[in-house]
Parts: structure tokens; C-alpha cells; sequence
């Protein structure tokens, strides 16, 4: 399968295709952060790097099979200042949707955060005006719009994420709840230790906890933290690894500044896998000797 990944970041969708057991023949990367792409290189050294996806129309390039991405979501988040599609950054989700018509490949998905409605309708609409039909045949006529199937990565993570992902891949369904909790996924941990609270803030001050065994979403530039024994710290970056699906040490080719930062960038790889898992086998060879889940060992 040839993949055009826009937004890659550290490339969690070529771990999510391993994980469903998906080869990929060739894969395209749009990324700009330079620490992202040392990732990305050190793990997958045959990625082929395009540069800014503003710079789209420049790429010499096979046409996909399937494009994914997740633009970026400031100007939508209900965490950020909501500045919508005046926002720059949000603004590219309209060189996403150009580069969708412009390929116009088997399948797509795009990832993003919860968002005002109108803002969702916006981003549904353009993307059941490319795929029409894709739109369920009782909104075709009705509303036109490729509605987006929201999911928790807390079934597959201990991970609190709410995520909408719209794609045309047929069938895809909520994960099965894998039962992950905080304490699954802190290192060392004894067994034995008092229940696992995740907390926010930062490194001199904890406020809120969460005591239902899973973490606060991860988010860049934000501290989360844990407590045990009444004892407040941070996630290390492995941990923050594990909430993301991520294998161990996939990120530790940079500093863990820059690991935190592309880790609450990035996407929980499982919940993309198991999407991934929908596409039929009638378009690409499976391995079904890899089980979705499969922990890729980083040599």
C-alpha cells in the first residue's frame, strides 16, 4: 500500500499499518518539525520526506493509496482559544482537503479534536462533497455531510482522548475496551503500592487528580503527572509512550523535551490501527501473523 501521511509528526501511522499487519510499499511523510522527522528516520529510515504540505502541488510523487493526517487543531480545540478556521493552522485543513481531491485515493482519515458543531459540519461537509459516495444514503440528500465516528483512546490506552476521526473506510466501529489502566503502564511498578491518581499541573505545583485509573489527555506544553503513595510526579516519556501506544523508547533519539512535546502531538496508535484493521482484504495483503497490538521492537 502506498501511504501519503500529511501532518506525519513522529509517524505514528506507519506504526499503526505494523500494527494491523499492513505492508507498507511506499511511505510519504509531510512534516516541519525537524525533531519530529529525526524520529521518523531513526525508526522508519525509508520514509520519504516531502517538506511542508503547503508546498503540495511541488511533490513529485506515486498517487496513495490511502492519505491520513491529523491538521492541526488549536483553532478547534475546546482547550485552546477556539480562533476556528481564521486560525493559520487550522486554516490547513483546507490544503488537506485539496490534496484529498486532487489524488482523490481509495481512503482517507482525518484526525482531530472535538469541536464546536459548526466547525465539524465545515470539515464534514467538504469531505462528503469529495466523497459522496461515502455519506450514508439517509444524510446524502439530507445534509451531504461524511459524518466523523468519535472514539475514546481510553478503550485502548489508559488515556482519557477523545478523538473524531472521519474516513471512508467501511464498517469501522467503537474498540473493544481493553480494561488498560494507569497502573498497567507506570514503570517499576510493584503491584502493592496505594491507587494510582493521575494529576495536572506542573513541576512545582499539582492541582485536580483524577482517580478513575486513567490519565488526563496529553496535550503539548502541559505537565501530567501521577500520584502514588501521596507522592506527586511527572510521567516519564516512556510512560507517556504507553498512553500514547507508543513502543518503549520509539521517541528517545531526542531530548524529552521534545519527546513530551511530539507525544501529546501524536496520535494513540491503537485506536489507528484498529480503524486501519476496517480497510478489506480484497485491497491489501494482511499479515494476520501480526496481532493489532503488537508491541514493534525498537532495536
Amino acid at each position: 500500500m502506498k501511504v501519503l501521511s500529511c501532518f506525519d509528526g513522529m509517524s505514528c501511522g506507519q506504526i499503526a499499518f505494523e500494527r494491523a499487519g499492513i505492508p507498507v510499499e511506499k511511505y510519504y511523510a509531510s512534516e516541519i518539525d525537524k525533531y519530529a522527522i529525526q524520529v521518523t528516520q531513526a525508526n522508519y529510515p525509508d520514509t520519504v520526506q516531502l517538506g511542508s504540505i503547503t508546498e503540495w502541488r511541488n511533490w513529485n510523487i506515486e498517487n496513495p493509496d490511502i492519505i491520513i493526517g491529523g491538521s492541526p487543531c488549536q483553532g478547534f480545540s475546546f482547550a485552546g482559544k477556539r480562533l476556528n478556521f481564521e486560525d493559520e493552522q487550522s486554516k490547513l485543513f483546507f490544503v488537506f482537503a485539496d490534496i484529498l481531491k486532487h489524488y482523490k485515493p481509495k481512503y482517507f482519515l482525518l484526525e482531530n479534536v472535538i469541536m464546536k458543531a459548526e466547525y465539524n459540519d465545515v470539515i464534514s461537509g467538504i469531505l462528503g462533497e469529495i466523497y459522496p459516495e461515502c455519506v450514508h444514503q439517509t444524510e446524502l440528500f439530507r445534509t451531504g455531510r461524511l459524518e466523523p465516528i468519535e472514539i475514546n483512546s481510553a478503550l485502548v490506552s489508559a488515556q482519557n482522548r477523545w478523538r473524531l476521526y472521519w474516513t471512508n473506510i467501511p464498517g469501522v466501529t467503537q474498540p473493544k475496551d481493553k480494561g488498560i489502566l494507569l497502573k498497567d503502564i507506570i514503570e517499576n511498578y510493584d503491584g502493592k503500592s496505594e491507587i494510582i491518581s493521575a494529576t495536572i499541573g506542573n513541576s512545582k505545583k499539582f492541582y485536580g487528580e483524577n482517580n478513575s485509573g486513567k490519565s488526563y489527555c496529553l496535550i503539548k506544553n502541559h505537565c501530567f503527572g501521577i500520584k502514588l503513595n501521596d507522592e506527586y510526579r511527572l510521567f516519564s516519556p516512556i510512560e507517556c509512550e504507553r498512553l500514547q501506544t507508543v513502543p518503549d523508547n520509539y521517541t528517545n533519539h531526542v531530548s524529552n523535551s521534545q519527546r513530551y512535546k511530539m507525544l501529546g502531538n501524536g496520535w494513540t496508535v491503537d485506536v489507528i490501527a484498529h480503524i486501519f484493521s476496517f480497510i478489506p482484504e480484497s485491497t491489501v495483503f494482511i499479515d494476520h501473523t501480526v496481532p493489532i497490538g503488537t508491541i514493534r521492537r525498537i532495536l
